[in-house]
């Protein structure tokens, strides 16, 4: 049983590995002004202190759990860690120059979109065996999605292209979810409430994920200015990770203590 004092140690050292990045951010080797007009920045603060309370509690929550849940509550906290050192950055990017961190958001979408893909196998492996090609098909969908859109953002590439190079990864993703092994096994094999779990976690994929591509949408193809274009990406995507990373891993900590209570 999790005691007060373990508890503290535990919250005391999640927080730690956040402060790292605070400690590290731009925001600590010049003073920068939080204008009370400028809504995309203020979005920036609040989400990163919200991940930050999420990695926390995601954290501390494992003590809850039975040990073959332990790893899907780690992931989850990962994810929202990594997320939150980035958004230290980017909020501070942002606030000192008015550009889009696009780079920075990249970085933290590289290692974390995996991570959350990662979440899909880990809770039917908790319940099931596993194909590992379920794995593989989940991650080749992100990588082609995350790749195709940076190198419409970057530059690297013409916007309409990388588009749709981007969307034909997340349409590789859904068809594994919904109707290829990864679905068939959750249909098959899985518990009541994972099945339930599961098929929030597709919903958040595919509707939540839908807020990306409207942010690119808004962001790089619409023809606004610069500065318009600017805002409603930067909006939009801050938007999409509350849900697609702190949503996600509240489903998934769920089902883990409705599992473990079980027992």
């Amino acid at each position: 049983m999790i005691t007060f004092k373990n508890a503290l140690i535990r919250c005391k050292s999640a927080l730690g590995l956040v402060t790292l990045g605070l400690i590290a951010s731009p925001a600590y080797a010049e003073t920068l002004v939080l204008k009370s007009t400028d809504f995309v920045g203020i979005s920036f603060w609040l989400i990163s202190m919200a991940l930050v309370a999420s990695t926390a509690f995601f954290f501390l929550e494992r003590d809850r759990v039975s040990p073959k849940w332990k790893t899907s509550l780690t992931v989850s906290g990962l994810v929202t860690l990594i997320a939150a050192v980035h958004y230290f950055y980017m909020r501070d990017v942002w606030v000192s120059t008015g550009a889009s961190p696009t780079v920075f958001r990249y970085i933290d979408w590289l290692i974390t979109v995996p991570l959350l893909m990662i979440e899909f196998y880990l809770i039917l492996q908790a319940i099931a065996k596993v194909p590992v090609g379920v794995f593989w098909r989940l991650m080749i969908g992100t990588l082609v999605m995350l790749v195709g859109g940076y190198l419409g953002e970057a530059g690297y590439m013409a916007v309409w292209p990388a588009f749709i190079i981007g969307m034909i990864g997340w349409a590789y993703i859904l068809w594994e979810i919904f109707a290829g092994e990864a679905s068939k096994i959750n249909a098959q094999q899985a518990p009541a409430n994972v099945q339930s779990a599961f098929n929030l976690m597709r919903w958040i994929v595919t509707i939540g994920w839908a807020i990306y591509p409207i942010g690119y949408f808004f962001g790089y193809l619409t023809g606004a200015s610069p500065e318009a274009s600017s805002n409603a990406l930067n909006i939009i995507y801050n938007l999409a990770d509350v849900l697609n990373k702190i949503a996600f891993g509240v489903i998934i900590w769920s089902v883990a203590v409705s599992e473990s209570e079980k027992k």
